[in-house]
């Protein structure tokens, strides 16, 4: 029979990993508490048109990365590719705008795209994101930007790079939309034929092109900042001027689109050099057309995203050490029958106390105990033999130092196994 192994593009997070992704994890839902955002956990699937309306049909990741299926009711379902059109959708759907605005989400999940799996890339990957409601003050825009550069640095990242760009409005983007498609007109043929086929449906996305001798080209094609409106120019100009008041530097890229269509106004990415031609580490913008967009009521929106297996690269690479291992503050070693039902009733009576406490479950000799305690880098090793039980007494090991003393039962559970 032939073997099952996991899908390409998938991977199993097997422990001592799983606890650096607890690491990030806890670090992210530390910083939002501090933050002001409350967690919202939305399905993995949706209809599929939630994606194709919301993200863009000339997309990459609706032309060619969704993972789309027919349910038995012969209804179309998309596994989510990203979070946040997903999470528009729970916004309208349960009224989140009668609360207090504006709302603060963050969302820690897994999300899925038919791509070619690289280092840190997969099929089934994991996002960490957050979303704002309710308001178009650019101070929103600026602080979301400032709490992903927070995040970044509270796992030990430092140089990183900002880059930053407004893509205006519908109303600014009708003449850069004309200018543009005449721009790219002229050198239609030697584009890639996805950028060909989207240069009549929407010119910008070619300005997202990743095939290499697309770029000189698109170097030189006209640029969104000479195209914004009033508003939109005030807008960036804020933006821009509180994310110099928070003392935050930063670089204007003004091809940077990003590669969702909801984007409006502010986008920007977070780079680290160290992950080559990708190296956009988090990233996100301003969506004040999205609600609409899915057939809602325009609400202003804001937020990025950062994908968890990028992130734990990263950290790889810069050498950052993460907790790889487990600490207990207590494991018990039986010999004999009796010692051993005593002992399981002293395992269960430490965890109640808040103890990291673990038991020999393969009977296995005293020095095979030791050498299982050592290995799962218990603090302390409490010895409980037959001779012990006859004396009332058992005997603990400070495993880093070695020393051992001999204690009553009666006392056992008073004394602290949390101090060296």
């Amino acid at each position: 029979m032939m073997k099952i192994n996991a899908p390409r593009g998938t991977n199993d997070i097997l422990p001592p990993l799983s606890l650096k992704w607890q690491y990030i994890e806890e670090k992210a839902r530390d910083l939002m508490a501090r933050y002001n955002y409350q967690e919202i956990r939305t399905p993995i699937f949706e209809y599929t048109e939630l994606f194709q309306r919301g993200i863009g049909e000339t997309t990459d990741v609706v032309e060619k990365e969704m993972y789309t299926f027919t349910d038995k009711s012969g209804r179309s379902i998309t596994l989510r590719p990203e979070g946040t059109a997903g999470i528009v959708r729970a916004y309208l759907e349960n009224k989140l705008y009668g609360q207090m605005q504006p709302l603060k989400l963050y969302y820690i999940g897994p999300m899925f795209r038919y791509e070619r799996p690289q280092a840190g890339r997969f099929r089934q990957f994991h996002q960490f994101g957050v979303e704002v409601f309710g308001s178009n003050d650019p101070a929103l825009d600026a602080e979301v930007i400032v709490l992903g550069v927070n995040y970044l640095k509270e796992l030990g990242l430092e140089n990183l790079d900002i880059y930053i760009n407004s893509i205006g409005c519908p109303d600014c983007r009708k003449e850069y939309f004309k200018d543009l498609q005449e721009y790219f007109n002229q050198y239609r043929q030697e584009l890639c034929e996805d950028c060909q086929s989207r240069i009549d449906r929407n010119p910008m996305r070619v300005l997202d092109c990743k095939v290499d001798n697309s770029k000189e080209i698109i170097s030189n094609a006209p640029s969104i900042l000479d195209y914004l409106c009033a508003d939109c120019q005030e807008h960036f100009a804020r933006v821009k001027d509180y994310l110099s008041v928070l003392g935050l530097d930063y670089t204007i890229d003004a091809r940077m689109v990003r590669g969702l269509d909801y984007y409006t106004n502010t986008v920007f990415e977070i780079k680290y050099s160290g992950l080559g031609a990708q190296d956009t580490i988090l990233a996100g913008g301003r969506y004040n057309g999205l609600a609409e967009e899915i057939g809602g009521k325009s609400i202003p929106g804001v937020g990025f995203a950062a994908g968890m297996e990028r992130l734990l690269l990263t950290l790889e690479k810069e050498g950052l050490e993460l907790p790889d291992s487990s600490e207990l503050d207590i494991f018990m070693v039986t010999i004999g029958a009796e010692a051993r039902k005593e002992g399981l009733r002293y395992l269960y009576q430490f965890r109640n106390k808040g103890y990291k406490a673990e038991f020999d479950y393969l009977e296995r000799s005293i020095k095979s105990q030791l050498k299982a305690a050592d290995r799962l880098r218990a603090r302390y090793v409490i010895i409980l033999g037959e001779n012990e039980l006859a004396q009332g007494q058992a005997l603990v090991r400070n495993m880093e130092t070695g020393k051992q003393q001999e204690i009553a039962l009666e006392k056992i559970l008073e004394e602290d196994y949390r101090k060296e």
